[in-house]
């Protein structure tokens, strides 16, 4: 007490004012608080309820030295609402978390994509990069899809360079035909280890 004569004339019970007040203060300051801001910064909390009281204190002639949140006692439905939210926040940073990866993962694919382009060689490359990989184990059949059309291509300058090599009296292999059901469709190439 810092004015005895407030303490007795302003109002007629001070602690038991003091205490009714300090209740009401603490759940106003809890209430804006999520359960996790509560735990987390309780410093803060107790400075918002010390000034809080300060105001009103101060009128009576009471000054409050000492504010101090040490157990929080809540309905159980409460409880259960505050930790719905608390999992549905965590949640929600999870999933910020994972599109941002989605987000990196996407643009460095995207910049390999570039690059492989630039350099045809480099996706055949990582192709059979891939077949090694898959093939680690002894027992394994692997079905990798291969661009149709460029195996066509490749395919029909292999053989017309047989042809151009070949002597005159032979006759000149076929060209594969290939039809406009077939162009759209990925051939299929199978290896199998044993």
């Amino acid at each position: 007490m810092v004015d005895s004569v407030k303490s007795v004339v302003a109002i007629e019970n001070v602690r038991a004012a003091i205490d009714q007040i300090a209740q009401t203060t603490l759940r106003k300051v809890v209430g804006r608080h999520t359960l996790d801001e509560t735990l987390s910064e309780t410093d803060r909390i107790n400075l918002d309820i010390r000034e809080i009281l300060d105001v009103t204190s101060v009128e009576w002639g009471v000054e409050v030295t000492l504010v101090e949140l040490k157990d929080i006692q809540l309905p159980d439905t409460m409880k259960r609402a505050m930790a719905r939210q608390a999992e549905a926040e965590r949640e929600k940073r999870a999933k910020i978390i994972n599109a941002e990866g989605e987000s990196l993962a996407a643009t460095a694919l995207g910049e390999a994509s570039d690059l492989m382009m630039a350099h045809p060689l480099a996706l055949q490359l990582r192709n059979l990069q891939s077949l090694v990989e898959i093939g680690v184990d002894k027992n394994t059949t692997v079905v990798f899809p291969s661009p149709i059309m460029t195996t066509i291509a490749e395919l029909s300058a292999f053989l017309e360079h047989e042809a151009a090599a070949a002597t005159a009296t032979d006759p000149p292999l076929p060209a594969p035909r290939v039809t406009a059901g077939q162009a759209t469709q990925p051939a299929v190439v199978a290896a199998s280890r044993s």
